[in-house]
């Protein structure tokens, strides 16, 4: 219960953040100060980092990837690499932190991890990705822009507030400092407060999800045929590893976590593995389908090959970051 509750807090706050437009507001106001293509890119690239972290990959992408693409067509920009690197960007930020990623919730949760121990894996791995993005953006070629137009936002700084201390209450109910209960039930009375329509955009179906595979795996424990074939995968810090990558790439990288989770007490491995396979298929991370479909509905040009150079580049990732996430198993950063 303590991973269905954490995810239902969490899907919580992050809605209530997203209707007092703070990840806008920040986007506008690091648009307003770009004057070349490149300072764009890096500037959008780090804000999903950022964003990755506290509103997790999903909202990330459907808020920063619209504002660019705007702002892309009105000045005849490039699409398909920024949008790329935004997309790929929230999947690093929602790594680094319990509550980025749904899946990491489950591995606090099923490992019981501590703070220490978490940000002890997720840091090394942050870091990495933030030298390769540096690598990728010292080749973004340098074309002046025009000054942007300051979008007026304004922020309700009292609920923005208010829910920042959930957040922080949230903090301490993912690590079972306090009962997770608390915090969700603290949020939820909170979104009712502000709006009770926030209630209507939480994503249930990430809900259901989760407790149709705990009911799901309950079941396939009870038959130990099955369960022979999984443990062969998963019976090795590196098997673990690279199975819960590989399974990623057909199953998504959430139901990966929890199936794989289940037959391993290999968590690192584990957390490595489900972060990085969220990357390479349309289908390794939500995050990528929201970023294929927002992509869809607001660019100016070729879907199909955004598809094509985009898949290309999911997977040039893939390959980099498997071989990063091996080092770091082996080095133990």
């Amino acid at each position: 219960m303590h991973t269905l509750f954490s995810v239902a807090a969490m899907l919580t706050i992050i809605q209530i953040y997203a209707y007092l437009h703070v990840l806008d507001v920040l986007a506008y106001k690091m648009t307003s100060i770009a004057d070349d293509t490149r300072k764009l890119n890096i500037l959008f690239s780090l804000l999903a980092v950022v964003a990755g972290m506290f509103l997790g990959n999903d909202i990330t992408c459907l808020t920063l990837i619209p504002l660019y693409l705007n702002i892309a067509k009105k000045y005849n920009l490039p699409q398909i690499l920024p949008v790329t690197l935004i997309g790929m960007g929230a999947n690093v930020g929602a790594a680094f932190t319990p509550w980025g990623n749904p899946h990491n919730i489950f591995l606090v949760s099923r490992y019981d991890v501590g703070p220490a121990e978490f940000f002890r894996w997720s840091v090394p791995y942050l870091l990495a990705c933030l030298v390769i993005m540096g690598i990728v953006f010292f080749f973004i070629p340098t074309e002046k822009i025009p000054e942007q137009k300051v979008e007026s936002i304004k922020i309700s700084w009292r609920p923005t507030i208010i829910t920042t201390v959930v957040f922080i209450f949230f903090f301490f109910g993912v690590f079972r400092i306090v009962n997770i209960i608390w915090p969700m039930l603290v949020a939820i009375a909170l979104a009712l407060l502000i709006n009770p329509r926030i209630m209507l955009k939480i994503d249930y179906a990430l809900l259901l999800t989760f407790t149709g595979f705990f009911i799901f795996i309950s079941d396939i424990q009870q038959i130990p045929a099955i369960v022979g074939v999984i443990h062969m995968f998963v019976h090795s810090e590196n098997s673990t590893y690279l199975t819960s990558i590989i399974s990623s790439q057909v199953m998504s990288n959430v139901p990966s976590t929890i199936l794989v989770g289940k037959f391993t007490d290999y968590a690192q491995a584990l957390f490595l593995g489900s972060n990085i396979g969220g990357f390479g298929s349309a289908i390794g991370s939500m995050a990528n389908m929201l970023v294929l479909k927002t992509f869809n509905q607001h660019a100016s040009v070729s879907k199909s090959k955004f598809f094509k150079q985009w898949t290309i580049m999911q997977f040039i990732g893939l390959i980099i970051l498997t071989g990063v996430g091996y080092l770091l198993l082996i080095f133990r950063f």
